[in-house]
């Protein structure tokens, strides 16, 4: 079972290492990252880039360019294009964002000739190592899908287990967040929760098991859910936390790394392959550990 970061990053160098394409590579932070994976053996990086500028930045950084291969392609749009076209083609297995917008990568990545397009929707992912709570967490949606309806929270949550499946939670509890624990007809969080559950029951959501809807700290603490009378057996002890909206995951997200000294790895799922699409503002270590998190994903794809 995985409880922490590094679990994730052990369980992913049990796997040969995966080929990474970083698109519009000249950025600081992904380099130190990027370079982190290698030494550890998950992935052979491929730069796609501005190549004297990504050559400055290793030096820089006292980085060997031994191991890795640079494509050098100045614009970040056409360096976006081509490393999306390395893992459709079955060149890379991971696509990563660099110094590059993400609306820019995101256009590359849908795109309808040589994106990475499945039937499913994508959804932002984040999995997070927080110092209070017993266990590793997932939360999604705070990046991408900004006011989900029922059928898109399903959506979203699977996606969300086929990260934990591929984490090796192999049935995870997932907690539909609202701002109250009961069901309100004036709450529409409240009623998704709701239909959330029956769908699981019903076995059109497979592969866990769904509760709710959960204020957050029933969510979370045993001992507020013990205090409300919350019945639900997986209260305090939720894996997935399901947000009902992207200011709340966003919120949260970002709370837990500057306020509570969180350990986070994040990737968009739903393509063929992870895509690795950090915010500027995340660490470099954030960024590593959201390699290996696509390291381990893309196994499973």
């Amino acid at each position: 079972m995985i409880k922490s970061m590094q679990d994730i990053i052990k369980k992913a160098q049990l796997l040969e290492p995966k080929r990474i394409a970083v698109a519009a590579a000249n950025d600081y932070h992904v380099l130190e990252a990027v370079h982190m994976a290698k030494e550890a053996k998950l992935v052979d990086p491929i730069l796609v880039g501005d190549k004297k500028e990504i050559e400055k930045m290793l030096k820089e950084l006292k980085i060997s360019q031994q191991g890795y291969k640079i494509i050098d392609i100045s614009d970040p749009a056409l360096a976006s294009q081509e490393a999306v076209k390395l893992v459709s083609g079955g060149k890379a297995d991971i696509l990563m964002k660099g110094f590059v917008d993400s609306s820019i990568i995101l256009r590359a990545a849908l795109d309808r000739d040589f994106g990475l397009r499945t039937p499913n929707r994508l959804s932002h992912v984040s999995v997070m190592e927080i110092p209070s709570y017993h266990k590793i967490l997932l939360m999604s949606d705070g990046a991408m899908n900004i006011n989900p309806d029922v059928d898109v929270k399903q959506e979203i949550i699977e996606n969300g287990v086929l990260i934990a499946h591929a984490m090796g939670i192999k049935h995870p509890l997932v907690g539909c967040i609202a701002a109250v624990e009961k069901v309100n007809p004036k709450m529409q969080a409240t009623l998704d929760a709701q239909e959330l559950i029956i769908r699981n029951q019903n076995d059109r959501i497979k592969g866990c098991t769904i509760g709710g809807p959960f204020a957050m700290d029933n969510a979370i603490n045993k001992e507020a859910a013990q205090i409300k009378e919350i019945e639900d057996p997986m209260a305090g002890n939720v894996d997935f936390l399901l947000m009902p909206q992207i200011e709340s995951g966003n919120i949260f997200y970002k709370s837990m790394m500057f306020l509570g000294n969180a350990k986070s790895a994040s990737i968009i799922a739903g393509a063929k392959k992870p895509i690795v699409l950090t915010s500027r503002a995340d660490s470099r270590e954030s960024k590593f550990y959201s390699i290996a998190l696509a390291a381990l994903v893309a196994d499973g794809l």
